[in-house]
């Protein structure tokens, strides 16, 4: 007995943690100081359950010591949001708090042995149906439903709570006197065993009124609760599953003629499924409370920092929302779990019982609980449809309160009167005598046995854990799986006005100029504004209230909007209190003299451009061109002609890469040794191959060429002839260590570049894949398809002896006063290629550009590696490449240019002026 006492004394000391810190964290939201006067709700709900814990050594010393303190942490939980959500309402549920726990120590000190209930149960039960009914007669409508007596707006109560006990009460006391009959009377019909129709009377009943409860007081919720504890203790009395098989079949009948007859539940259906089908109506309530999870997250924004104000009747209904939204996944997780154990404990209370009675009574009140729970947390985060129930301990309202907590009293006084497992349930003695004129001769009658009773709870228990893990499931689904999709939603009020609200962070180039930052209105709203214009606009994206975000705006969004920082203790509690922080600053790599080079060279051209830092991987400049400002944004959002102005050509398009890929094929034929830079190849204008053709541009016939004059003047048909000689596997092999296949995690949205199943490929596939054109048609793609990125990286690559160096866009995250939260550090993606294969690449670059094609990207006093490439395209201009990187003997910048339908091939020169300015920029 003091064991079990001082264990709940225990466990209420640890739960007085939570409850005290979640309500601090609310006090200090509200800009309020720590102090007896502010923690008076916490203080005072402490020393009432404190009391309780006294009255209930004294009342019920034997009793579960687990319930007590589960029931404290829910209130305390229940008692800081309501405060938060309804402050108004805050002191009128305080004292209906306090009216709850002397209610429920008053029922332990009058019941002190459930079994005499039973001799009152005609009357109880009498009593309880007349309850549930009556708002049927003299009751008024609330927000569709119709459950309240009294004066609306002044004094009103849910005579249905107070109903739910004391029909469970009945049906323990029907039950226990009963459950032998209805255990074995039964007709055979061959194999089966059928119960008697008078059996099956009860089950009946209990589904005609719950079908009152829906058409006459439209209560979904209240109609399936009291069907649904009736099934749960009827198949633990009986352990006759043709009982739950029938009550199903019933529910699916009631379900069908309800939807199909009534209007008010063909709405809460449609509701379910399509909230967003009338998101400002009908499905105003759920589409909010989806905000308001997908705001929370896993951790939560924060005690008093969402905006579940925006859900209707949040502080009742939707209360599991707002735990949710501001406590994140984990808080509302543990809310559910917190649930679970109430049940668990319930059930091992009922298995504990001493009594047909008390076992009974037992399993019907935990179910009440916990069925509930089930249903306004499923119905909050759309598992089920909603059914407008209160969650028990936690929600506004006091009828639901002070029901809740009775029904502790009641488990508490069961629990009492247990006499363990181990010791044989004393039965209600109708095993001599005929009940309902039927005389029962069987081994089965009187004492139910313990082992039959357990196993049946067992099933319930585990049957409850099921669906609070559910519960658990369909939250992550939408918290943490769909988090992003929906917060992301162009109708999302929530995103709209956290927008507006916060001051966002600023997008910096690395020489410090701002391309992005937020500016104070008179209302204390902000408005995003760019001041360099169109400046690098594919790569910051932007911010738009009916099209969502793009670009670093959309990436960076939670470091921008001042989202929530758990890497230090001083942001973890700030994230947890709700501390409104301003964004941080979002710093580039990119240069904003390089970014303007760039943009320039591609006005009046259809491209892009990238530079990278060969060593590091920093892009140094990432240009698309057509591009947009952003005072016609708005227009091309909404239009649907446009000229690409809003694609990404640089990350987002695929290109043929022409004869840029030699560099790839020259790669792998180094490495694998099957040839040298001088060996010596016939390279004749048109070459078959496979079935099929191979051409030089222009049919040009060019003889006999070494490797690396094929290199340097572009021969298709020398290259075609050394991919066939590698095979399509080492191609391949090769294109994977120069990243194409492999989706870069830039800072920005990039497209992965594409080969072919080397299974697919045929000998004419692989030759032209050798000199850079996709031909193939099969079930992968063709390829090589190559992004600008892409090709610049392989342009890196041979720049930094064969290193591969991961491209990133991002350089720092910093505070709004300079102070560096994060720095990237430079990724290698291992080795493309040899470091001998590089360097003899590299020369074979040098002289492409010194005496090959790619003549036209010289500089003056800078020696310049590089490839031109030409891919065909449907139209009769091809799209012109240049790949490269200077200088020659130390490299700092490498380069890709692409210039759709470049008949002029214009795109080499481009890259040639890009470099220099680079290297102007960059003092070398």
């Amino acid at each position: 007995m003091g064991t079990r006492r001082n264990t709940e004394f225990l466990l209420l000391i640890v739960g007085s943690i939570p409850v005290f810190l979640l309500y601090a964290m609310y006090v200090i939201s509200q800009g309020a100081e720590l102090n007896a006067t502010t923690l008076i709700v916490p203080i005072g709900l402490t020393l009432a359950f404190a009391s309780a814990h006294i009255a209930i050594r004294i009342l019920a010393p034997k009793a579960d010591p687990a319930v007590l303190p589960i029931v404290f942490v829910l209130s305390g939980i229940g008692i800081t949001f309501v405060t938060r959500l309804a402050p108004e309402a805050a002191t009128r549920q305080v004292i209906w708090l306090f009216v709850s726990i002397t209610a429920m120590i008053v029922t332990l000190a009058l019941v002190r042995n459930v079994d005499k209930l039973a001799r009152y149960k005609y009357t109880i039960g009498l009593v309880g149906l007349i309850l549930l009914l009556l708002p049927i007669f003299f009751g008024f409508e609330r927000n569709g439903s119709k459950l309240w007596i009294g004066v609306p707006d002044v004094l009103s109560f849910q005579p249905g709570e107070i109903s739910k006990v004391l029909i469970t009460i009945f049906l323990a006391a029907f039950l226990s006197e009963n459950r032998e009959l209805m255990s074995i009377s039964n007709h055979n019909i061959g194999p089966l065993r059928i119960p008697r129709l008078r059996m099956l009377l009860p089950l009946f009943m209990m589904w005609l009124i719950s079908l009152v409860i829906v058409i006459w007081e439209r209560d979904l919720g209240s109609a399936a609760l009291f069907f649904v504890i009736f099934v749960i203790m009827l198949y633990v009395a009986t352990g006759r599953w043709f009982y739950t098989i029938i009550a199903c079949l019933l529910l699916i009948a009631g379900t069908m003629l309800a939807y199909n007859a009534f209007g008010h539940v063909r709405t809460r259906i449609a509701i379910w499924l399509d909230p967003f089908a009338d998101p400002s109506n009908s499905g105003l309530q759920i589409v909010q409370s989806l905000y308001s999870l997908a705001d929370g997250d896993l951790l939560g924004m924060g005690i008093g920092k969402g905006m579940c104000d925006f859900i209707p009747l949040v502080s009742s209904d939707f209360i599991f929302a707002a735990i949710a939204e501001e406590t994140g996944f984990l808080g509302g997780s543990a809310v559910i779990l917190l649930f679970m154990l109430f049940a668990v404990r319930g059930f091992l209370t009922a298995a504990r019982a001493k009594s047909d009675m008390a076992g009974f009574m037992a399993v019907g009140l935990t179910s009440s609980i916990s069925f509930q729970a089930f249903l306004i947390i499923g119905g909050v985060t759309r598992l089920i449809p909603l059914t407008g129930v209160t969650l028990p301990f936690m929600s506004q309202g006091g009828s639901s309160l002070l029901a809740s907590f009775i029904i502790v009293g009641l488990i508490l006084r069961c629990g009492d009167e247990a006499t363990g497992t181990q010791v044989e349930m004393l039965g209600s003695g109708v095993s001599d005598r005929t009940t309902l004129g039927y005389k029962l001769e069987t081994p089965e009658s009187g004492v139910l046995g313990r082992l039959a009773f357990s196993k049946r709870l067992t099933v319930v228990t585990a049957g409850f854990a099921l669906l609070f893990a559910v519960l658990i499931g369909n939250l992550a689904w939408y918290q943490v799986v769909q988090a992003n999709t929906i917060r992301s939603m162009p109708s999302n009020s929530h995103t709209l006005t956290r927008q507006a609200i916060v001051e966002r962070g600023s997008i910096l180039t690395s020489d410090g100029i701002v391309l992005a930052e937020s500016l104070q209105q008179t209302d204390n709203t902000y408005t995003r504004s760019y001041p360099q214009g169109q400046l690098a606009s594919h790569t910051i994206g932007y911010v738009d209230t009916r099209y969502g975000t793009t670009g670093i705006e959309k990436t960076y969004d939670n470091v921008l909007s001042g989202g929530n920082d758990y890497t230090t203790w001083t942001g973890t509690f700030n994230a947890l209190v709700g501390t409104v922080t301003p964004g941080k600053d979002v710093v580039l790599t990119i240069d904003s003299r390089i970014q303007a080079a760039a943009e320039a060279a591609l006005v009046g051209q259809v491209g892009g451009i990238v530079v990278l830092n060969p060593s590091t991987g920093a892009i140094l400049a990432k240009a698309s061109s057509p591009s947009y400002s952003y005072s016609e944004l708005e227009e091309l959002l909404a239009s649907d002609s446009t000229q690409g102005e809003l694609f990404d050509r640089t990350t987002q398009a695929l290109y043929a890469p022409g004869s840029t890929f030699k560099t790839v094929t020259l790669a792998a034929a180094l490495d694998s040794g099957l040839v040298n830079i001088d060996s010596v190849y016939a390279a004749p204008a048109v070459l078959e191959i496979g079935g099929g053709t191979v051409s030089n541009y222009d049919a040009t016939d060019y003889g006999e060429l070494t490797l690396h004059d094929a290199f340097v003047y572009s021969s298709n048909t020398v290259f075609a002839q050394v991919a066939v000689d590698l095979g399509a596997q080492a191609l391949i092999s090769e294109a994977a260590s120069f990243g194409y296949g492999r989706v870069l995690g830039i800072g920005v949205p990039i497209k992965a570049s594409l080969m072919p199943d080397p299974a697919e490929m045929t000998n004419w596939e692989t030759a032209w894949a050798g000199a850079g054109q996709p031909v193939g048609s099969h079930i992968s793609p063709s390829g090589p398809q190559t992004t600008v990125l892409q090709n610049a990286m392989i342009a890196a690559a041979i720049a930094n002896d064969g290193i591969l160096m991961e491209p990133y866009i991002v350089k720092s995250i910093t505070t709004s006063n300079g102070t560096v939260v994060s720095e990237t550090t430079p990724h290698s993606l291992g080795s493309a290629c040899s470091r001998a294969t590089a360097a003899i690449i590299g020369e074979a670059m040098l002289d492409t550009v010194n005496e090959g094609t790619g003549t036209a990207a010289s500089i003056v006093g800078v020696n310049v590696a590089g490839k031109t490439g030409t891919a065909e395209t449907s139209n009769d201009n091809p799209n012109a490449w240049f790949i490269g990187f200077a200088p020659y003997e130390s490299p700092a910048v490498a380069v890709a240019v692409v210039i759709e339908n470049d008949a002029e091939h214009t795109a080499t020169g481009i890259a040639g002026n890009i470099m220099q300015t680079a290297l102007e920029v960059l003092g070398r």
